[in-house]
């Protein structure tokens, strides 16, 4: 089990796509987050503790690692993604790449509202209020997702209900 060391807090992310919209609703997209996620722990810039993405947002706990810089990450992070969104949907002819044309200077497409929402966690009683909301988020009324947070597959629910981790980069946060 992985120990949080809360010298170097865990935080709770937050990245909502442009206008609410419900890209990540189908698989595709969500995988493009999953794929990222998993190259960010896998050169060990992040662990990731838990995470749900939803038709239209995401969250996550994730810690980044000594060595590298917090919004560079997040940068990358969200940068990747939406180069991907891009192509998958430039790939596909499909007609919802121009809901995301940005009149910006440093960009041709915005996928992902700016001013991410990162705080960070100070002690584990918070950690674990916010991996519940996580966990209950495709729970609530407007979204009807599962009936169990487990049954959820694009969440850290299933793993914290069985240890079985699926996507290869969830660690364990047990609350010690």
């Amino acid at each position: 089990m992985a120990i949080i060391n809360f010298d170097h807090h865990p935080q709770f992310f937050t990245a909502t796509i442009l206008e609410w919209k419900t890209l990540l609703k189908e698989d595709a997209f969500k995988d493009i987050v999953i794929k990222s996620l998993h190259f960010l722990s896998s050169e060990k810039s992040i662990v990731v503790y838990g995470f749900v993405i939803m038709p239209n947002h995401i969250h996550l706990i994730w810690q980044i690692q000594d060595g590298y810089k917090q919004d560079l990450i997040q940068m990358r992070f969200l940068k990747f993604t939406a180069q991907q969104m891009k192509f998958k949907l430039i790939d596909t002819n499909d007609d919802r790449l121009s809901l995301f044309i940005s009149n910006a200077k440093d960009r041709q497409y915005q996928f992902w509202e700016r001013n991410a929402l990162s705080i960070d966690l100070w002690n584990p009683e918070v950690f674990m209020q916010k991996l519940d909301y996580i966990h209950n988020n495709p729970l609530q009324n407007k979204w009807r997702l599962a009936r169990f947070p487990e049954e959820y597959r694009y969440s850290s629910a299933r793993f914290y209900e069985t240890g079985f981790d699926e996507f290869g980069f969830v660690k364990h946060y047990s609350g010690d």
